[in-house]
């Protein structure tokens, strides 16, 4: 038998332009990357309660859209991770590209009146998609992509900073760990990315358990999972206090955080 890094299973030879630090089928014959495809659930499952709960309250549009985009985020990451098929590789990084859009609309709009339309800045983010998706699918270099990434992402820390030292200063809790969360996942991506080859053998060597905390690329999801949540509970927390309402952040059985709040009573 190959060794485990090289198998092939259920969805045949790799085709992605990426293959990540984990062993490919190491633990099932369906599951090209284990670890990688069932950390996505953290994008998928809350973020469907957050649209769910987002049209109850009756809130904007784009706040559910944010939500459902983070669940696209993590269907197309599972699909990827699931099969190292080129076409899901797109299914994950495209949406990556199209969410922070959303995000970063949202963001600029905090402080707009109620279900207002900014058209152009919506033509200038869905032109910035258009272009990084022609030109990625013409080039196919996964570091054009993260750099796309990382400009929205660079623009989503800037604004959340301005916001929490000129207008909320009392957010910056919030802001600040949805942040360093984010960033915490992103520094255990570049140490997978770089150390592979130690985290490999190192693996090789100790009980499967300890193995399974080695999977730095499934922190990555789980913290920039969390991290991108909490973002939008910032982004929407902001919004709801200028629109006069008062939000909260709850915290279902002790753990996970929601938002709630209730519009100003009208005397």
């Amino acid at each position: 038998m190959a060794p485990a890094a090289d198998r092939e299973g259920y969805w045949g030879p790799t085709t992605s332009t990426l293959d990540w630090c984990e062993e490919n089928y190491a633990v099932t014959w369906y599951i090209a990357e284990f670890w990688n495809t069932v950390s996505n659930l953290i994008m998928i499952i809350p973020p469907i309660f957050g649209a769910i709960q987002s049209v109850r309250d009756g809130l904007e549009k784009r706040y559910i859209a944010s939500y459902l985009a983070l669940t696209v985020v993590g269907m197309g990451s599972w699909c990827f991770h699931m099969t190292l098929k080129y076409e899901m590789q797109l299914l994950d990084e495209l949406p990556m590209i199209y969410s922070c859009c959303i995000f970063v609309y949202c963001m600029f709009e905090c402080f707009k009146m109620k279900n207002s339309v900014n058209y152009h800045l919506l033509f200038i983010l869905v032109l910035f998609s258009l272009i990084v998706t022609t030109v990625y699918l013409k080039v196919k270099e996964p570091i054009f992509h993260q750099v796309m990434y990382g400009m929205l992402v660079f623009t989503l820390v800037l604004r959340s900073i301005y916001i929490v030292t000129w207008v909320y200063p009392w957010l910056r809790g919030l802001g600040y760990t949805s942040l360093g969360i984010f960033l915490m996942g992103f520094l255990l991506w570049n140490i997978d990315n770089i150390f592979c080859d130690s985290l490999r053998n190192f693996r090789k060597k100790v009980p499967p358990i300890i193995g399974v905390a080695t999977q730095f690329h499934a922190w990555w999801h789980i913290l920039t999972g969390l991290g991108s949540y909490l973002h939008i509970l910032f982004s929407l927390y902001t919004r709801t206090l200028y629109l006069r309402y008062r939000p909260k952040v709850k915290f279902l059985f002790g753990i996970w955080p929601v938002i709630l709040f209730e519009p100003l009573r009208k005397h």
